[in-house]
């Protein structure tokens, strides 16, 4: 069965910045419409990848441990945390902003924490399971990075939401910094991931992965 010919095969790469496809030479370096800068690959696409999400790693941890918000409800106040507010919303009985509290700064960062551990892992190894499967995985990862500033807003969505409900006020607090860095990092991270990387185990099979490990 004739394989259809890939672009590399035919000297060609697709330029990030229009889309243009552009041809590929030793001469050649940037796009002839954009004068944006082209490459078959994007540079360490493994180790830039592991850096920004163990980086965010390190972050979540003080996101999670120091004080986020101060909450003043029904004349007292106090300090908390992540999963403290959650609980705190939950037991005064505004379930709702409890949910979006722990959807917007738990759920979200742990779904992109695993999935891009996943795709970094599987890579780097050469696995050819579920290829198509990880493929939409990265797709979905890119999905939600478009509301990754969610996280970052809650805060300030929650306290809007709280005062326009007479409940108390809130004000951020210095862990909110450290989200703010958790959701910059997750996204650089799926931003350095080449998804090609996927489909190069089912082409290098036995032999060395192109651009897992450079």
């Amino acid at each position: 069965m004739n394989t259809p010919a890939n672009a590399d095969d035919l000297g060609l790469c697709l330029c990030h910045g229009c889309g243009q496809a552009c041809e590929l030479g030793s001469d050649k370096h940037t796009c002839e419409r954009c004068g944006a800068a082209i490459h078959r690959r994007k540079a360490n696409a493994i180790s830039r990848g592991w850096a920004f999400l163990l980086a965010a790693l390190v972050f979540y941890i003080p996101a999670n441990l120091l004080p986020v918000m101060h909450t003043e409800m029904l004349g007292s106040g106090s300090e908390s945390t992540i999963g403290g507010g959650v609980l705190e919303f939950w037991e005064a009985g505004a379930w709702d902003i409890a949910l979006i509290i722990f959807i917007a700064s738990v759920g979200v960062p742990a779904i992109k924490f695993f999935s891009l551990g996943l795709l970094l892992f599987t890579a780097q190894r050469g696995s050819t399971w579920a290829c198509r499967q990880r493929s939409q995985l990265y797709r979905f990862v890119e999905l939600i990075g478009y509301w990754s500033m969610l996280d970052v807003m809650v805060v300030a969505l929650v306290a809007a939401l709280v005062q326009l409900r007479g409940l108390g006020t809130i004000e951020p607090r210095v862990g909110i910094l450290f989200f703010g860095m958790v959701v910059v990092l997750t996204m650089f991270s799926a931003m350095s991931f080449d998804p090609r990387l996927i489909w190069d185990s089912r082409t290098n099979e036995g032999g060395r992965i192109d651009g897992a490990t450079d």
